[in-house]
C-alpha cells in the first residue's frame, strides 16, 4: 500500500533552514547542520538514509526547493536524493509555472501547476507504478521545503510524518509549522543516532 510521507530535517527550535535561505544559500546560514546526519559515515545514519530512500517510489518537492537542488550549487553526482544509496525515484514539483530549462535533465521530473493535492495524486500514480514494477510497496515522500510538508499536513494529505531532529538551535530561518490545522499524531518509532533523533509519527486525525 502506497503511503504519503512527509520527511524533513528540523532544528531544536523548529526551523528547516537557517536565516537568509535562497537559491545560492539553500539551507540558509548555518542550515547545513540540519543535514549532517544525511552525509555522515555513521553506519546507523547510513541505514536511516538507505531505508528512507529505498521506500521512495516518487518524491514531491516545492518550487523553491527545486530551484535550489537544480541550481548551480545544487545536486551533483555526489550529492542528491539519497546520496547514491538507491535507484533514483521520479520527482514531482509543485509550481505555478514550468521552468524553461532543467539542469538535472537526467532525472525524471514532472511539474504540476494545479496545486499540491494534484501533485500528490500524480506522485502516487508514479509510486504505484514503481511498486508494481518492483514487487515492493513504495511510498510518496514529500521532502520539502517546509511549507510543502506543512501544507500537506494541514490538508490531510499525509499518512506519516518523519522528523529528523538535529541538535542545533538556528535562532532564525524558516519555521516548519506556523499554525495551521490541528492534527493528531501517534508516535510510532524513535531512533537516536550520532547527529540526529529520527521520529516517525502516524497522522491519525
Amino acid at each position: 500500500m502506497t503511503r504519503i510521507v512527509g520527511d524533513i530535517s528540523v532544528s531544536l527550535d523548529g526551523l528547516v533552514t537557517g536565516p537568509d535561505p535562497g537559491p545560492d544559500n539553500g539551507l540558509g546560514t548555518g542550515g547545513e547542520a540540519l543535514h549532517t546526519w544525511a552525509f555522515s559515515d555513521d553506519p546507523a545514519e547510513r541505514r536511516v538514509l538507505r531505508e528512507a530512500t529505498a521506500r521512495s517510489g516518487a518524491v514531491v518537492l516545492g518550487r523553491r526547493l527545486f530551484d535550489v537542488v537544480d541550481g548551480p550549487g545544487g545536486w551533483d553526482d555526489t550529492r542528491g536524493y539519497g546520496a547514491g544509496e538507491v535507484a533514483t525515484p521520479a520527482f514531482v514539483v509543485v509550481t505555478s509555472s514550468v521552468p524553461e530549462r532543467v539542469r538535472l535533465s537526467h532525472l525524471d521530473w514532472t511539474f504540476v501547476t494545479t496545486g499540491l493535492p494534484d501533485a500528490v495524486r500524480a506522485a502516487r500514480e508514479r509510486a504505484e507504478a514503481a511498486s508494481a514494477d518492483s514487487g515492493t510497496d513504495l511510498d510518496v515522500v514529500l521532502m520539502g521545503g517546509g511549507a510543502t510538508v506543512a501544507s500537506a499536513l494541514d490538508a490531510g494529505l499525509l499518512d506519516e510524518l518523519v522528523l529528523h531532529l538535529a541538535p542545533v538551535v538556528l535562532g532564525g530561518g524558516t519555521p516548519l509549522f506556523t499554525g495551521g490545522v490541528p492534527r493528531a499524531l501517534v508516535q510510532r518509532s524513535v531512533r537516536a543516532t550520532s547527529n540526529a533523533v529520527h521520529v516517525t509519527y502516524d497522522v491519525v486525525g
